[in-house]
């Protein structure tokens, strides 16, 4: 089977990116090992072409799956994430999207949570955000609820392309 990668991440406008994904299942453990490598492989190209890229969603490859991949530094996979609290505290800033490469949104943010997950071992994880993470957790976090940033900008005025 063909890796998957940059060629492969739906672009705004494709129906599946408006659609809420559905929970891994425990049976389904074994595909996640390959859902997560297509998942960095996307990433990585998009590192290389547009030198931005810390997380995607399973959705933008048309997995619709709640799984993210993360990489800070640090590989992650997170699976059927749950945010158990938003600090009411939120910041803007300028959101980037594998989907929309060239196109940045200006959204509103909360500045701190705390998410629940399960990891590739199927054990259960907590991680408490703040700034960019927290942001980055919600943008992810938003692609499996069929939500993009472009859904919660600011306003008329919030949009740019790339520099």
């Amino acid at each position: 089977m063909n890796k998957k990668g940059i060629k492969d991440i739906l672009q705004l406008g494709h129906p599946l990116l408006y659609q809420k994904s559905e929970p891994v299942l425990q049976s389904e453990l074994n595909s996640v090992k390959g859902w997560a490598e297509d998942l960095a492989s996307a990433m990585a190209e998009i590192r290389d072409k547009y030198n931005f890229g810390r997380g995607i969603a399973a959705p933008q490859l048309g997995i619709m799956k709640r799984l993210i991949y993360i990489d800070l530094g640090q590989p992650k996979v997170i699976i059927n994430p749950e945010l158990s609290y938003l600090s009411e505290e939120m910041f803007e800033l300028w959101d980037d999207c594998m989907s929309f490469p060239n196109l940045l949104v200006k959204v509103k943010r909360h500045k701190h949570l705390t998410l629940r997950y399960l990891d590739e071992n199927w054990d259960m994880q907590e991680w408490k955000a703040s700034d960019n993470e927290a942001e980055l957790i919600q943008h992810e976090y938003d692609h499996l609820n069929g939500v993009l940033c472009t859904m919660r900008v600011i306003d008329d005025k919030s949009f740019k392309w790339r520099p």
